[in-house]
């Protein structure tokens, strides 16, 4: 005869019991999950059923009771599981332009170059260090050597250019 000490692991439960319970009681399993905020409520059951084969347990009420205590707590791991994930996920990628954008978004680059490059030179170079570099007008005077109302008028002739360059493309 075996003498079984309190170290020692517990039998594993009745497979056809467990199989009988889980026909019985899978489909509350379930629902209980999905209440309780399971992403995956039909996983969470089949998982605590399981962990159930793998005890012994006296009678039939006992065993349900840790088949619910099991999915209480699995799915309560698992939404702070997901909760931690989502923390400490990677910020999505920006959105992608499809090829067509990036045709027309370069072709509208070019007609704006050629725009520009049509312009006297002193315009072009008011309006890039305007517009590309973000200068402010003071700025500008200082870096081309004008007063900042050359800037303004500059810049001023130099976009209603551009528009009227533009419009004729268009």
């Amino acid at each position: 005869m075996e003498i079984l000490d309190a170290r020692s692991p517990a039998p594993p439960a009745d497979d056809a019991a467990v199989a009988a319970l889980f026909r019985a009681r899978y489909q509350e399993m379930v629902r209980l999950a999905g209440l309780l905020g399971a992403d995956d409520p039909e996983d969470v059951a089949q998982e605590a059923f399981a962990r159930l084969l793998n005890r012994s347990l006296r009678d039939a009420d006992a065993a349900i009771g840790y088949v619910r205590a099991t999915v209480c707590n699995l799915t309560r791991n698992r939404r702070r599981h997901l909760r931690v994930a989502a923390l400490r996920a990677p910020a999505p990628p920006p959105d992608s332009a499809s090829s067509e954008q990036v045709a027309i978004f370069r072709e509208d680059h070019r007609e704006v170059l050629a725009a520009l490059s049509s312009l006297p030179a002193r315009r072009r170079e008011a309006i890039v260090l305007r517009y590309w570099l973000e200068l402010s007008e003071s700025e500008i005077a200082v870096a081309m050597g004008v007063s900042a109302g050359t800037v303004k008028s500059q810049v001023s002739r130099g976009l209603a250019a551009l528009g009227r360059a533009l419009e004729g493309q268009a």
